[in-house]
C-alpha cells in the first residue's frame, strides 16, 4: 500500500463531494484574490488550493483528453498520461482480461476498458481513485476494477498485461534508461515471459534497442511528435520487429512495418522537393523503408532529410518546395534573403549545428511570404535550402 497521508486523499474525496466548486471557479471572472476569499467562506485552505490547482490542470489536460474538464489527475500524473488517441490505438488490440499496472489516473486503462476486461493496479491511493473516478467519466466502470497495492503483490498471470513504468521515480527529472525505471528492465522482462501477451510503454527517447528480444517495438507520434515507445510482446506482438505509427490531428492512424535492413535507397543531388520526415519512422530505424514505398531518394548518409523531383503525398513526410540552394555560410544567406519577399522564416535543422536565433537576427525579412530554411548535409555537403511549405 502506499506511504501518502490520508489527509491528501480525504481532501479530494471532499472535492469529489463538493463538485459545485468547480462550477463556481469556472463563472468567476474576477481576480484570484477575490475567487481564493469568496471560496474560503464555503470551503476549507486545503480545499481551495486542491480545486484551483486541479482547475488549472484541467485546463490542460485539454491536449490530451476530451474529457479533461471532468477528469482528476495531479502534475506528475498529467504529464506522464498518455493521450488519449495513442491510448485508444494502442487498446484496440487488446481484449479479453488485462490487468493495467502502474496504471497512475488512469489514461491507458480508460482506453483499455472499451475493448477488454481491465483491472488496474496503482500504489498510489489517490492515483487509484483518480483512476475510478476518470472510469466514471469516460462511462468504463463496469469493466474495470482496481487494486491499490504493489504489482510485486499480485501473483495472478492470467490474462494480458499493460504497463507504463515510472519515468520519474525520485521524483525529480525523467530517467531515460530503462534500468532505471521504476519497475525496472529485470522485472519488465520478468513480466513479458509470464504473460499471454501485452504491451509496455516507454520513452522513445529510451534505450530499448535489444532489450526485449521477440518483441515489437512501435514508436507512436501524434500531430508530429514522437510520444511513445511501445513494447509489443507475447501474442499481441506483430510479425515485424518495427513499426511506426503516425496518428494526425484529425485522428487519422498510419502505420508501416519491418526492419531497418529491409530497404536501401539511392543518395541523389536535391529535387525539386524535400521532405521532412515524422520521428516516429526516424526513431524506429524504418526510414529507408518509408522512404523506399514513397518513391524518395536520401540527400545524405547520415541526414534524414529525403528529396524527389515529382510530388509524393505520404502521412510520413512533410514536403516542402525547393526554391533556391545556397553555400552554408552567413554572407551568402544574409545576400539571399536582403531580395527575398519573406516576412515569417522557420529554420530547421537535424544533423548541422546551427544558432537558430542567431541566424535569425541576422536575416533581413521584410517581405509578406513565409519561408522555410532547412540546413542539412547534401552528400556531406553543408548547405543551406530555401524553401517553401507545401
Amino acid at each position: 500500500m502506499s506511504s501518502e497521508s490520508p489527509t491528501e486523499l480525504d481532501c479530494f474525496q471532499k472535492l469529489y463531494q463538493h463538485s459545485e466548486i468547480f462550477e463556481i471557479i469556472r463563472e468567476h471572472s474576477g481576480s484570484e484574490f477575490h475567487l481564493q476569499k469568496q471560496l474560503r467562506k464555503n470551503y476549507s485552505d486545503e480545499m481551495v488550493r486542491a480545486a484551483l490547482t486541479l482547475s488549472e490542470l484541467r485546463k490542460r489536460g485539454r491536449a490530451k483528453f476530451t474529457r479533461a474538464d471532468q477528469m482528476w489527475f495531479d502534475r506528475k500524473s498529467l504529464e506522464q498520461a498518455t493521450p488519449e488517441p495513442v491510448s485508444q490505438h494502442k487498446a484496440s488490440r487488446f481484449s479479453g482480461t488485462v490487468y493495467d499496472f502502474c496504471c497512475g489516473m488512469g489514461g491507458d486503462l480508460i482506453a483499455l476498458a472499451e475493448h477488454a476486461t481491465v483491472t488496474g493496479v496503482e500504489i498510489s491511493q489517490v492515483l487509484c481513485q483518480f483512476a475510478a473516478w476518470n472510469s466514471e467519466v469516460y462511462g468504463v466502470s463496469g469493466s474495470v476494477s482496481l487494486l491499490n497495492q504493489r504489482l510485486e503483490d499480485i501473483q495472478d498471470r492470467q490474462g494480458r498485461l499493460h504497463i507504463d513504468p515510472d519515468r520519474r521515480p525520485d521524483s525529480g527529472g525523467k530517467v531515460i534508461r530503462i534500468e532505471d525505471y521504476l519497475p525496472g528492465l529485470e522485472t519488465l522482462q520478468e513480466l513479458i515471459s509470464q504473460f499471454q501477451g501485452g504491451a509496455i510503454k516507454l520513452s522513445p527517447a529510451s534505450n530499448f534497442a535489444g532489450k526485449f528480444p521477440g518483441s515489437e517495438t512501435e514508436l507512436i507520434s501524434l500531430s508530429g511528435e514522437c510520444k511513445e515507445a511501445t513494447i509489443w510482446f507475447g501474442d499481441l506482438a506483430g510479425e515485424h520487429e518495427f513499426r511506426a505509427t503516425a496518428i494526425s490531428k484529425t485522428g487519422q492512424v498510419d502505420s508501416i512495418a519491418g526492419h531497418p535492413m529491409d530497404a536501401y535507397v539511392e543518395l541523389t543531388d536535391p529535387g525539386s522537393y524535400i521532405y521532412d520526415p515524422d520521428p516516429a519512422v526516424v526513431r524506429s530505424g524504418l526510414l529507408d523503408v518509408a522512404a523506399a514505398q514513397a518513391g524518395l531518394s536520401r540527400l545524405d548518409p547520415e541526414e534524414e532529410y529525403l528529396t524527389s523531383v515529382e510530388v509524393v503525398e505520404s502521412p510520413f513526410f512533410r514536403r516542402f518546395r525547393i526554391l533556391e540552394e545556397l553555400p552554408n555560410n552567413d554572407r551568402e544567406i544574409r545576400k539571399y534573403f536582403r531580395s527575398a519577399n519573406f516576412g515569417q522564416l522557420e529554420i530547421k535543422c537535424r544533423r548541422i549545428p546551427v544558432g537558430i536565433e542567431s541566424l535569425r537576427r541576422k536575416l533581413s525579412l521584410k517581405g509578406e511570404g513565409a519561408g522555410v530554411l532547412i540546413i542539412a548535409r547534401l552528400q556531406s555537403r553543408s548547405r543551406a535550402l530555401v524553401c517553401e511549405r507545401e
